[in-house]
Parts: C-alpha cells; structure tokens; sequence
C-alpha cells in the first residue's frame, strides 16, 4: 500500500508517524478511538470524509483512508457501534471517519446501504495500536472549577436531532457578538463533524471547539467520567485561555438520549450552568421539553428552534407559556442580551390566561 495516496479523515488529525500492523487484524477486538487503515470496498451513503484539514474530499472504491472505530447515535441517521469481535468487514458510520457496525437505519434510508470498509490493518506506534482519546491533549479530571475566567454559559438543548440547537446556538451567538461580546462555542457531545463549529464561527463566535478535539470519534456510548472530563478539558485547554463574555455549549440530541440522561441529572455539571436555551421541533416537544428541564432544575430562559418557523406553532406556545418564544431572526438581534438578564428559575412558567378561540382574528380586526 502507497500511503502517499492515504486519506486521513478528520478524528485522525493528531496521528502523525505509524507503523501498519496487518496481523493484529486476526485476533485484536477494536476499541472506540483505535485508528486503522481502510480500503473502500462500496459506496453508500457516504460519499465524502471530511480530511485531516477540513475539506471534504470524494472517496471511491479502492482508496485507502485512516479512519478511528467509533460508536454513532443519530436518530435521523444511523445507529453504529463498534464491534466487540475482530471483523474484517465494516461501515464508514460518520463523514468525519468513524467507523462501526451499522445496526439500524432511519426509514428514510432504507433503500441507501451504508459504505462499506474493508480493515487492511491496525495504525501502530511502539507496538501499541494508536487511540485517539485524548490524543495531543492531556486529560483534566473534571472539577466544576474554572476559575475567575470563567464566562458565563449558555446551554443549548433540544428535543431531539435536528430541532434547532446549532441554529439557534449560531444565532445567539451572533446576537451577542452585535451587542458587543466576545464569544465562544463549545460542542461537548455528539459525532464527529466540524459543520456545526462552523456554522458559529460563521454567525460571529471568535472560538469554537468540540469533543474531537479532545480526541473522541463520537461521545456516545462514553462513560458519564469521560464526558465531564471532556468538559473540563476543553475549557482548560482551550476557552481559559483567552478571555470571553459568553461560551455556548451545546449538548447533540434530545433529552432522553442515553448520555443526556446522566448529564442533566449531574448536581456538579448543572452548577457550572448560567443560561438555558430549548429548541422544539413541534409545540408539543417545545412545552413538554420546557415542564422537564423546569423538573430537573435546568429552566430555559427563552424557547426557540424548528418549530418557530410556523406562526402556528409559535402562537400554540405562547398560548400556554410566558416564557420568551424566540424565532432566529429575534435572537440575531443585538438585544437578545436582555433576555438573559431575566432569572428563568423563578418564572411562572404556564400562562393562567385561557386561549381566546379566534383572538389573533380579533386583534387583526381592531388594527
């Protein structure tokens, strides 16, 4: 194999010299984060990996890409683990270079067959297979304690994939950078892709980092330890040092996803929390989502993701809740930072006030 011609996707960004190790293929059980060497036996779904540098590049039959074992929870996607038995034959379960098992498959994917990989060999150094958990970047034990540079942070949170979080994280952001504030962008959990840091730093964040950083090809499946050290990790090695007014975390998936979980019910990372956002999908999720973060005392200050995009929608909530309904135009706003100044723990959350059948009609009329 001519690794002149090797693609090196993203998770793999940290891998520098190696050795290829093809017998350990017949007897090593792979762990999340172990890097490796894959030829591309069919395409599927995935059509391109994001590099080492960023870009995405094609991939076709034949090529050889480094790649990292790793676990994938994505609702709208796949479901990918990796396999805890030596096999040969395998999935490209993310663009950014996670590769599994895939196990399960959205319906809308059911005529869409994964690209496949075949293990040529295991990327070693010193004897050891190479991986990538904390690679380049030495672990901090989580403490909650982020001294006097601490900003103050925003966590966005949604219903599910897809319901808003990132839009709504990139509009904040760009909200508070016109008000003047220096801003930071965090995606702590979720698989590994730049898309979303990038579409903050583009809203105006000046920083923005994520759990690949740190070395993990996805956070699914961690343990609770591992993901708080993640957190402190990142805000050591990267938001401390510099200095900013706010970081946005947000956290991928929804409430109920096996990680998130554990994470919301944590009393030590709850109380590194300043600010809560929710994202909806629908006006159900949006008020049922709002009634459970109000129970494990993580109340949102203001509403908002996919379901603002529907005058309906937002007319149902605001119908039911006096918290701020805020659509993304509103929250680009450089007066979004008032919303902030507002102590959502202690808000009435539910409107006493009855639904007037036909009051948006009525209020039309008397205009």
């Amino acid at each position: 194999m001519d690794t002149s011609f090797l693609k090196k996707s993203l998770v793999c960004r940290k891998v520098e010299a190696f050795d290829l190790d093809r017998e350990r293929v017949k007897h090593y059980v792979p762990r999340a984060g172990d890097v490796a060497i894959f030829r591309v036996i069919e395409l599927g779904k995935i059509l391109r990996i994001q590099d080492a540098n960023g870009h995405r590049a094609h991939v076709f039959p034949g090529d050889y890409l480094m790649a990292a074992f790793g676990d994938r929870y994505a609702t709208n996607q796949v479901e990918a683990y990796v396999p805890d038995f030596t096999s040969l034959d395998l999935h490209l379960a993310g663009a950014g270079g996670v590769v599994g098992e895939v196990h399960s498959q959205n319906a809308r994917l059911k005529d869409i067959e994964p690209t496949r990989l075949r293990l040529v060999g295991y990327a070693t150094q010193n004897g050891e297979v190479i991986n990538t958990n904390f690679l380049g970047m030495p672990r901090h034990k989580f403490t909650g304690n982020f001294g006097p540079k601490k900003p103050e942070i925003i966590l966005s949170l949604g219903s599910s994939m897809d319901s808003g979080k990132t839009t709504i994280a990139g509009g904040l952001g760009r909200g508070l950078m016109l008000s003047g504030k220096n801003i930071a962008y965090m995606k702590l959990t979720g698989t590994a892709f730049t898309k979303d840091c990038d579409f903050v730093r583009d809203c105006g964040a000046s920083l923005t980092t994520d759990f690949s950083e740190a070395g993990f090809t996805s956070t699914y499946m961690c343990s609770h330890e591992e993901i708080m050290d993640i957190y402190q990790t990142l805000m050591q090695e990267v938001i401390l040092k510099q200095s900013f007014d706010y970081l946005i975390i947000e956290v991928a998936d929804g409430l109920f996803q096996r990680e998130n979980k554990v994470l919301f019910r944590d009393p030590a990372f709850k109380r590194t929390i300043d600010h809560v956002i929710f994202s909806g999908g629908d006006s159900l999720s949006a008020l049922y989502g709002m009634h459970l973060l109000k129970e494990l005392d993580l109340g949102p200050f203001a509403l908002s993701g996919k379901f603002t995009m529907s005058p309906l929608l937002i007319r149902e909530v605001k119908e039911i809740t006096n918290l701020p309904v805020l659509t993304l135009d509103e929250l680009m706003e450089s007066d979004v930072i008032r919303y902030l100044s507002d102590t959502a723990q202690k808000m009435d959350y539910f409107s006493t006030q009855k639904p007037t059948p036909n009051a948006h009609k009525a209020s039309e009329t008397a205009a």
